[in-house]
């Protein structure tokens, strides 16, 4: 009898399970916008327990599939952490997919279903005292170690990596030659972007809109990045106002230009912090959607900062962060 397994994916807004036959194949999907948010907000975990409970049963249900085939079941994302489901805690740098996958450890949790759920760690920069003197050096994931181990195994050559993994928090992620993450780099550049675009006097220029991939425009964005990178993040965004008022008022030029700037000290902080180390020999991959991932690419090839800079491509309906937990189970040898 074939047997299958389920991954959770466990993030700030939204709840995913998707359930695999043993071939890699997708065989449905359910969701939940409850996420960890709601465990903050609530100061209980009980609205992402029924979430989690409501995605299983109704896959097992839809798709014709008993607890009996069910072999695994394996979470990761924010749903490790103190406001998800369990507290797994942090490995430390370098880990790659062998360390994650030893480390993956069983609950039972009848609440929420009859099988054990094997819960995945997230990663930390190193395992010292944060002081004053390293706290920059220090760094968090939880999710995206996931998803880069489909990513590492893509384009992993045997030469150093980063990889970009942009959202409402941009995450880098560093790879060794030997396949280890041994480092990640976090930016809130993704809320300071939403906040310049609602919540400032910038609104107008730029419609209170995100720019659309349909009008990116390369010699916008990097006019925004440079003077970001110039004169700071604060005085090119209020030259975004001058321009829209004196050179050009079409809102999604000045959008272009936006980007550009609070993306400045994202590619800053890659070529000066502590939490992650690249140069001219290092391979980068831009994860994402456009026109956020296109901006990175350009910027990064403006600035000559790796050697190649390459753009992952999911295969079609497929989550990458899914992916690697599978991935992990079949290291682990728990499929």
């Amino acid at each position: 009898m074939e047997q299958y397994i389920i991954t959770i994916d466990g993030g700030t807004t939204n709840t995913r399970c998707i359930l695999w036959d043993n071939r890699r194949n997708r065989v449905g999907e359910e969701r939940r916008e409850v996420g960890v948010r709601n465990t903050a907000i609530d100061g209980n975990n009980e609205r992402l327990k029924q979430a989690v409970k409501e995605c299983l049963e109704c896959l097992t249900r839809d798709n014709g599939v008993g607890w009996d085939r069910i072999h695994r079941i394996i979470a990761s994302g924010m749903i490790t952490s103190d406001v998800g489901l369990v507290v797994v805690p942090h490995l430390t740098a370098p880990a790659g997919l062998a360390e994650l996958a030893e480390a993956t450890v069983a609950i039972q949790m009848p609440e929420i279903c009859p099988i054990p759920i094997y819960f995945i760690p997230g990663i930390k920069n190193f395992s010292q005292d944060v002081t004053f003197d390293n706290f920059e050096a220090m760094d968090i994931m939880r999710g995206e170690e996931v998803e880069s181990i489909p990513i590492i195994e893509k384009y992993h050559n045997g030469s150093p990596m980063i990889l970009v993994l942009p959202g409402s928090h941009n995450k880098f992620v560093a790879v060794d030659e030997n396949r280890k993450m041994t480092g990640c780099l976090t930016s809130i550049s993704g809320e300071l972007l939403a906040s310049i675009t609602n919540d400032t006097i910038i609104a107008k220029s730029v419609g209170k809109r995100f720019l659309d991939a349909v009008n990116y425009d390369r010699e916008w964005l990097l006019l925004g990045y440079r003077n970001a990178k110039k004169t700071g993040l604060g005085r090119a965004c209020f030259s975004a106002r001058i321009l829209y008022l004196f050179k050009d008022s079409r809102v999604e030029k000045i959008q272009n230009y936006i980007l550009g700037a609070a993306l400045a000290g994202d590619i800053t902080a890659i070529m000066n912090s502590s939490a992650v180390r690249a140069d001219r020999q290092t391979v980068a991959v831009v994860c994402g959607k456009n026109p956020l991932k296109q901006a990175l690419m350009d910027i990064m090839e403006c600035e000559g900062m790796f050697s190649r800079v390459f753009s992952y491509e999911p295969e079609e309906g497929m989550s990458t962060s899914a992916l690697g937990a599978y991935m992990i189970a079949e290291k682990s040898k728990i499929i």
